[in-house]
C-alpha cells in the first residue's frame, strides 16, 4: 500500500519494484504483475501504476510487450553488494578531515585579511 508521506505514490511503487527487481524477486526475463494486479496491491488507480511503470522503463529497468506484459529487461543484475560500512564511514571521515583543513585554512586567511585591515586603519 501506498503511504502517504508527500513522496508521490508512483514515486513509492517504483522504487518497491526497483527494490524486487534488484534484490531478484523479480528476476531478468521475469513478467511484473498485471497492472490491475498492481492497482489492488498498492491500492491505487491505474494511472498511478502506469506512472510507476514508466519511470521504470525510462530508467532501462523494464521493456512493454505489446499484448504480453512488462518484464524485467534482460542484463538487469542485481545490486552489487553494498561496500562495507566500516570503508563508507572511513570515506567520510576522510572527507571530514579535508573540510575540517579547508575550514582552518579559511579561517586563517580571514584573520590574516581581517588584521591587516584594523593595521591600515
Amino acid at each position: 500500500m501506498v503511504e502517504k508521506t508527500g513522496r508521490p505514490g508512483y514515486l513509492q511503487i517504483a522504487d518497491d519494484l526497483r527494490s524486487q527487481i534488484r534484490t531478484g524477486a523479480l528476476p531478468p526475463g521475469g513478467a511484473l504483475p498485471s497492472t490491475a494486479q498492481l492497482c489492488q496491491r498498492y491500492d491505487v488507480s491505474t494511472s498511478v501504476v502506469k506512472a510507476a511503470i514508466s519511470v521504470l522503463r525510462t530508467e532501462g529497468l523494464i521493456i512493454g510487450q505489446q499484448g504480453k506484459g512488462v518484464f524485467v529487461r534482460e542484463g538487469v543484475a542485481p545490486a552489487a553488494e553494498e561496500p562495507a560500512s566500516s570503508e563508507v564511514m572511513e570515506q567520510l571521515a576522510q572527507m571530514r578531515s579535508v573540510l575540517a583543513d579547508l575550514g582552518d585554512r579559511i579561517a586563517d586567511l580571514e584573520q590574516a585579511v581581517f588584521q591587516e585591515r584594523k593595521r591600515a586603519r
